[in-house]
């Protein structure tokens, strides 16, 4: 059988909980298909298998749940966003129209209780001003709640239509046959719904705005060198080879290495880090990024989607659409909820009947119990602070892979490290400062090797400024050096006793006689130790796995803060080390360079990888962090924890809200006009906490 295809799909038409509820269901019953809808935002997650069915049919069986839906592509994103601006704007018309209707008969209920029964309005005027809202600003429950019963279940369009047809109906009903109408109750509740809705859909935009602020730092035009001229062009109409120019205050268009210019960059946008970085002939930069100081040229290897900005912006937008394990309750409350309430206000009229032989205090009380019970809040509570905990993350270089992984790291117990790339550079350095006529020599030879030892002194002849001469007669000698002659002289560089613990020393000789030695370290990270410090104050045991000895391990271990080591740990059983951690209970966290570490990795609750420079491995951990600094560990664990307190307050809120509102309701002490205000601000408050993270920064 042919793999799973993925599809991503915007749908339109969901209003509540129970909606994307039902449309997940109705998706992950198609054959071959496996879907996630989200309610915050408003898109759905497919993976179908094309042998069984097709992108049209999965399109139509979301047509047949009584939504729209449209494939969502690069493309599309631009139309879909002006798309929900215009909505958004007409709902805002729809509201403003509708308040105005509905205000002169708030009024006259407010002048009701002060006794001045000669200022009420007719009840004629009273119809005129509630029908254009009954019908017209209220329409679009009466066309929601048809499409999910004709889809085959019920959502809070369901209950707002039937709650307000009652109080409309019934209030003709009564203008013709005596009595007091109550029109101000249907047109109120529509209104107050209104206006709940036309908040939530401003807060939701604002849940993802920290991803708008990625796509928005790309450059729409760039100037490029073509045929011996510069000439401004589309970012779009970029090509990979295209030399772009890139002036001091403007963002880099593409993914690229500089040709020509030296600069500093500022790529906060990426790593989170704000100290800028320089970039010389060689490096590479990436778009978005901003040039502080000079002019650079800079050859494009990635643009327009294929850069790693726009991966950063579908990484997190995938993990937005993901569903943490805590939304599994309110999901299965969600998909009853609408039912309940139903039976509830048919006991609730049922009940005041039999106590009362009264139409009107038995319709009120039910028509209050209808309103009230929205799973509106319930459904918004997890995804919305997932949306912008995830979007936060990303502005300061921390990318969660899916919102499980979000809801695991906040309850770590076990953090484990490897040595090599993650508390340490991952590359050997030199130590102090040797002569610089000894260190031209020894670089010169090396100009013929890629061993880390060779890259080390290459870069710190680079750092003094060291013009190297030519090598010829090179020599690999393995296991023991290089050889070669350099400005007339043969020389040869080879290992040499350790000048102490995790040194490696070489000397440099000609003919036999010592010139000069070298002694040569990965050194650790200078945030190593201060890291440390954060992660055992969060309450997480740190373990350090490495391949050296135990002396060497332990006074490593010591200058890093970390009380516990496996010293002479291979690469291959670093799995098993962790599975063992696991066994003890507790949720074990590893952390490494994403590559050597799979293993590993995989084998963790959660896992981590200290992402550097181009090498960044997006996809190997459940987070990673952009820029190499163990800080990143800590901030990603503080991130966690504040978004699942946020989705514990959320599902608080929403639960405790239908829990006291729904009995009272019931028990006829909820004016429905009172039950309509605070269903409609139940949501807004879920959506206004949740925002509140958008705020958040490490400590």
């Amino acid at each position: 059988m042919s793999p799973r295809i993925p599809l991503d799909l915007s749908i339109a038409g969901m209003t509540c909980a129970a909606c994307s509820a039902r449309l997940e269901r109705v998706l992950n019953q198609t054959p071959g298909v496996e879907a996630r809808v989200n309610l915050a935002t408003e898109k759905a997650r497919v993976r179908y298998t094309p042998d069984l069915t097709d992108a049209a049919a999965i399109v139509a069986a979301v047509a047949r749940a009584g939504f729209t839906a449209s494939p969502i592509t690069e493309t599309s994103r631009a139309e879909t966003k002006a798309r929900k601006e215009a909505a958004y704007r007409r709902e805002r018309l729809e509201f403003l129209i509708a308040a105005l209707l509905t205000l002169p008969l708030v009024l006259q209920m407010g002048i009701m209780f002060t006794g001045r029964h000669d200022l009420m309005l007719p009840n004629w005027a009273q119809l005129l001003l509630a029908t254009p809202v009954q019908f017209w600003a209220g329409w679009r429950f009466y066309q929601g709640g048809w499409n999910a019963l004709r889809g085959g279940g019920a959502n809070m369009d369901v209950l707002v239509a039937l709650g307000t047809s009652a109080a409309y109906f019934f209030s003709v009903f009564l203008m013709f046959n005596g009595g007091h109408v109550y029109f101000e109750a249907s047109a109120a509740i529509i209104t107050l719904v209104r206006l709940g809705k036309l908040l939530e859909a401003r807060a939701k935009t604002r849940t993802s705005a920290a991803i708008e602020q990625l796509i928005g730092l790309q450059p729409r035009t760039a100037r490029v060198e073509r045929d011996g001229e510069i000439v401004a062009v589309e970012a779009a109409q970029l090509r990979v080879g295209d030399v772009v120019l890139v002036r001091a205050g403007e963002r880099t268009p593409v993914d690229g290495v500089v040709l020509e210019g030296v600069s500093g960059m500022d790529e906060s946008l990426l790593t989170g880090e704000s100290l800028p970085l320089t970039k010389r002939p060689g490096d590479t930069v990436h778009a978005g990024t901003q040039n502080l100081e000079g002019l650079l040229r800079v050859q494009a290897e990635g643009v327009g989607a294929h850069t790693q900005l726009m991966e950063i912006v579908r990484l997190t937008e995938t993990a937005q659409g993901s569903k943490a394990p805590i939304q599994r309750l309110a999901d299965r409350v969600s998909g009853v909820f609408v039912p309940v309430v139903l039976a509830l206000a048919a006991l609730t009229f049922l009940g005041w009947w039999l106590a009362t032989q009264d139409w009107t205090q038995s319709l009120i009380p039910a028509v209050a119990v209808l309103v009230i019970a929205c799973p509106c809040a319930l459904g918004l509570a997890t995804p919305t602070a997932v949306m912008v905990g995830l979007g936060r993350g990303a502005q300061l270089g921390i990318l969660v892979r899916e919102a499980q992984a979000l809801e695991r790291a906040e309850k770590l117990t076990v953090l484990v490290l490897d040595k090599t790339g993650t508390l340490t550079e991952g590359r050997m350095a030199l130590l102090g400062t040797p002569d610089a006529e000894r260190l031209r020599l020894a670089a010169a030879l090396e100009q013929g090797s890629t061993h880390p030892i060779a890259l080390a002194l290459l870069a710190a002849a680079a750092e003094r400024g060291l013009a190297l001469p030519a090598v010829t007669g090179f020599e690999n000698r393995p296991g023991e050096g290089v050889a070669g002659v350099v400005e007339g002289r043969a020389l040869a560089l080879s290992s040499s006793p350790p000048g102490g613990e995790g040194v490696t020393s070489v000397v440099l000789t000609q003919e036999g006689a010592i010139l000069g030695r070298f002694d040569l370290a990965d050194r650790l990270r200078p945030t190593s130790a201060a890291a440390v410090a954060r992660l055992n104050a969060l309450g997480v045991r740190v373990i350090m796995l490495t391949g050296d000895n135990e002396e060497t391990a332990a006074a490593i271990a010591r200058e890093v803060g970390i009380r516990e080591f496996r010293a002479r740990v291979r690469p291959q059983d670093k799995a098993a080390a962790v599975a063992a951690l696991k066994a003890e209970g507790g949720v074990t966290g590893m952390a490494g360079d994403g590559v050597n570490d799979a293993p590993a990795l995989a084998a963790a609750d959660v896992s981590f990888s200290l992402a550097g420079g181009s090498d960044i491995a997006l996809e190997t951990a459940d987070i990673t962090l952009m820029r190499a600094d163990l800080h990143g560990l800590a901030d990603a664990v503080e991130l966690s924890r504040a978004a699942m307190k946020k989705i514990r307050q959320n599902l608080f809120f929403a639960f405790f809200y239908n829990v006291l509102g729904l009995p009272l309701a019931a028990a006829g002490l909820l004016n429905p006009v009172i039950a309509g205000a605070a269903m409609a601000l139940s949501s807004v408050s879920v959506v206004t906490n949740a925002l509140t993270l958008r705020r958040w920064r490490p400590r």
